[in-house]
């Protein structure tokens, strides 16, 4: 085993991840006395932050009393009570210097300047790792998740290291899709059989576009099983749902996994305009009243504003979300106008209703259902089907709390962009959706789609693209 190392956390690390303390196990972890003070003021929140924060607390608080001395959390107290497997050891620490000792003079004139007042939370935390620093030099990594926190500690002349336990690799990021070459003989074959044999491994539920080698014009999509064959898409089932039809092969994509009852996850992934939310919600219309396989659709999105929050809203808990819910609702109005169109030109009778159908009614019908994320903790969600918009802005731990409250016969579907989040403690890779979407890839009940081209509109294309 190698020296050990000491990492000195920030809070956002244990904000993030309340397991972030266990990551390090044969190693030191070093936690500032000002990051418990950080942590107070979160730890009544009704939200994922004051979750973590009381959890480490509660965890600090069963260490301490592991101990039958008092005072061992400034000494070290083993992190073998965490996890049995490990070898370091866990502090909370003010300062580590000796009161009235050369370095801790030098320390108090560096952090008493107008540059890093020591006054400042952020400074007080480097202020400990720098005082380690100065003690064991190379040995010592600052962990944190702010971008500026690291940039200080580097002029500091500490390593410092992102917080990266739950992030998947952008560069490795699974889209759901790939394109092979075949011959004109095997493509022949393929549209004859309705199946071909390949010679890659796919993912269960991912597609592969099979190009003619000699006319890449010639191709046929086809959807792997797992056991190393292609089962070609029937286009009959995907060209009208809702009286919507695809615009290009990633939508289709998309509504073969939306359609398919035996899949139970599907994320769909893409930039502005892709047609998530459009596919999702015209695919669960079409299960739930005209198939009537679900009771009823359950849309969820993360309150976060886009931008300055403008602040409380007045009226009943229905009124509040009205206004966050609004994108669901203009691709409702937008579903429900292209129905009803083509029924008043004869071209598509909806079973058992001849009414118009709106919005409205679909609420008081409780056929379409509203719901904040913060109360489906707790929930058994079944025989729905389950739309969580702008996913990309929960945890991982979030995301694994609103999939697990799926119940028999429930379908769920996950959209967003992780080039889009509002959520300050994630990016594109350690968010909820990301790490989903790495974690599940081959399961046999899971789905995936990236969709990559927009289709609202030419400008939002070019916008999405340019801008």
């Amino acid at each position: 085993m190698g020296k050990i190392k000491s990492f000195v956390l920030d809070t956002n690390v244990l904000l993030h991840s309340a397991q972030s303390i266990e990551s390090f196990q044969d190693n030191d972890v070093i936690i500032p006395m000002a990051v418990l003070e950080e942590l107070d003021k979160f730890k009544k929140n009704n939200d994922e932050l004051g979750r973590n924060a009381r959890m480490v607390i509660r965890k600090l608080d069963r260490l301490r009393q592991s101990e039958k001395e008092p005072g061992m959390l400034r000494y070290g107290i083993p992190l073998s009570r965490v996890s049995k497997s490990a070898a370091g050891r866990l502090f909370v620490l003010s300062s580590s210097l000796t009161p009235g000792s050369p370095e801790e003079k030098a320390v108090d004139a560096l952090f008493s300047t107008g540059d890093m007042p020591g006054s400042v939370p952020d400074n007080r935390i480097l202020r400990v790792a720098y005082e380690r620093h100065l003690k064991h030099d190379s040995q010592v990594i600052m962990i944190s998740k702010d971008i500026n926190v690291r940039l200080k500690a580097d002029a500091l002349g500490i390593k410092v290291m992102d917080f990266d336990s739950n992030k998947v690799s952008s560069d490795k990021f699974h889209t759901g899709s790939v394109t092979i070459q075949v011959s004109g003989e095997q493509l022949a074959g393929f549209f004859r059989d309705r199946e071909m044999e390949i010679n890659r491994q796919l993912f269960t539920n991912s597609f592969a576009v099979a190009e003619c080698e000699d006319n890449n014009q010639k191709y046929a999509v086809g959807r792997a099983d797992g056991n190393g064959k292609l089962r070609l898409l029937d286009y009959s089932l995907t060209d009208k749902v809702w009286n919507i039809s695809p615009r290009n092969r990633e939508q289709r994509m998309a509504l073969e996994l939306l359609l398919d009852p035996e899949i139970r996850l599907v994320t769909l992934v893409g930039g502005a305009g892709t047609g998530k939310t459009l596919l999702a919600l015209a695919a669960a219309l079409h299960l739930t009243l005209n198939k009537e396989l679900f009771d009823r659709i359950l849309v969820s999105r993360p309150i976060i504003p886009l931008g300055k929050d403008i602040g409380f809203l007045p009226g009943s808990k229905d009124a509040k979300l009205g206004s966050w819910m609004q994108p669901i609702f203009d691709n409702l109005q937008f579903l429900l106008g292209e129905q009803n169109q083509q029924e008043n030109k004869g071209t598509a009778k909806r079973s058992g209703s001849g009414s118009k159908l709106t919005v409205d009614s679909l609420l008081n019908s409780h056929k379409i259902d509203l719901e904040a994320l913060t109360y489906i903790r707790g929930r058994s969600i079944a025989r729905q089907f389950v739309i969580v918009d702008e996913a990309q802005n929960l945890t991982p731990h979030e995301i694994k709390t609103i999939v697990s409250r799926c119940g028999n016969d429930t379908k769920m579907i996950l959209t967003g962009d992780p080039a889009q989040i509002d959520n300050p403690y994630l990016d594109s890779s350690s968010n909820g959706l990301s790490y989903a979407v790495e974690k599940l890839k081959g399961q046999s009940l899971y789905g995936h789609i990236t969709l990559s081209r927009s289709e609202r509109s030419e400008l939002a294309a070019v916008a999405a693209r340019l801008l």
